[in-house]
């Protein structure tokens, strides 16, 4: 089967692999100016508790090199600069505006220099390989067209001694609670991205996008095949979300 006629899902519908990224894109072009004040809607701004923890988890160390894939508007690349004097981060965006949003915040002006924005494909990063020393990716694995593709990618340009971090949406191990989630998230936050971003359709597919994302066992396993050892995860507010992390060894 060539890559022409593969298939994958966008959201709960089956699309040719080569639309995919097409479709993601303008789904976060539309979102972009947005995007911060939905997810602070979405998740009664518990996700900044979440990219919190992420940090925490991670303890930046001084002087080191992160690349934060589908880094967007700079939100984990700015964390993890406050705590690691000396560090440098390139953030990764496959969507133009989102970087320019993420440039227009004002920690951006105060990190300047030590910041890159870089547009990029998470599943062929434009990097030489043992380039960085942290990779992080926070609720963008879900949107990419070939998940394993791009934790491959991130094994290849993680020095040896690297980690590897990624905080996604995930399942509750409770199926009255997940129902209870699901009945929040198909019936309110559509309307919400009606409402603050004037896009219901966008917002339909990113809740959509969560619920075909791989349990947190099933995603550990495919970090594993990419070759990262020490693999661990965390549920986060009861399991709505995850924080997996990998050692490149």
């Amino acid at each position: 089967m060539t890559e022409d006629t593969r298939s994958t899902h966008f959201g709960f519908q089956t699309v040719p692999e080569a639309e995919k990224a097409g479709m993601v894109h303008g789904v976060f072009t539309r979102v972009a100016s947005k995007y911060d004040v939905m997810n602070d809607a979405m998740s009664l701004g518990i996700h900044r508790i979440w990219k919190d923890a992420m940090m925490d988890w991670l303890a930046p160390r001084p002087g080191t090199k992160l690349l934060d894939v589908a880094g967007g508007t700079g939100d984990v690349s700015f964390r993890y600069l406050k705590r690691a004097p000396g560090a440098h981060a390139t953030v990764l965006d496959m969507t133009e505006s989102m970087l320019i949003e993420g440039r227009q915040r004002a920690e951006a002006d105060s990190m300047a220099e030590r910041l890159n924005w870089v547009v990029g494909d998470a599943m062929a990063l434009p990097f030489a390989a043992n380039s960085f020393d942290v990779y992080t990716i926070s609720f963008g694995i879900r949107n990419v067209t070939r998940v394993q593709d791009a934790l491959n990618e991130a094994y290849r340009v993680l020095r040896p001694g690297g980690r590897l971090m990624v905080l996604e949406f995930s399942q509750i191990p409770n199926d009255l609670m997940q129902k209870a989630y699901d009945l929040y998230s198909f019936n309110v936050i559509p309307v919400m991205g009606q409402m603050i971003a004037g896009d219901r359709d966008s917002y339909q597919y990113l809740v959509e996008s969560i619920r075909k994302f791989p349990d947190q066992d099933s995603f550990a396993a495919m970090i594993r095949k990419a070759g990262f050892e020490q693999v661990k995860y965390r549920n986060l507010t009861m399991g709505i979300a995850a924080l997996h992390s990998g050692w490149k060894i």
